[in-house]
């Protein structure tokens, strides 16, 4: 099973992303999935999750700005960031929302600097 992240980068305060998970070697459309970050120096968080039947919860940190979606046709998972604030700067990974996971990719740095 392999997890790719994608669509990080540098972005201003205020600027938006869109980020892409896609998965291979698991059929993701059944599973609970997350996108997690983690900052430098801190614990890797869960941020946004997505239940099978689409049924969203965000950590309080980025309610109302950030909006989690998936494309089970397309086996992906997305995590759309707008009104980016300097403390959203993490290496951004999608799992499953636990209680198991699939092995970690890489997943895609976003930095949100002036």
């Amino acid at each position: 099973v392999q997890l790719q992240a994608s669509g990080g980068g540098l972005v201003q305060p205020g600027g938006s992303l869109r980020l892409s998970c896609a998965a291979s070697g698991a059929n993701l459309s059944l599973l609970r999935m997350g996108w997690y970050r983690q900052a430098p120096g801190k614990q890797r968080d869960l941020v946004a999750d997505i239940s099978g039947g689409r049924a969203t919860h965000y950590a309080d940190s980025v309610k109302g700005r950030f909006t989690i979606s998936r494309d089970n046709a397309k086996n992906t998972v997305y995590l759309q960031m707008n009104s980016l604030k300097p403390e959203d700067t993490a290496v951004y990974y999608c799992n499953r929302a636990g209680p198991t996971f699939l092995n970690w990719g890489q997943g895609t740095l976003v930095t949100v600097s002036s």
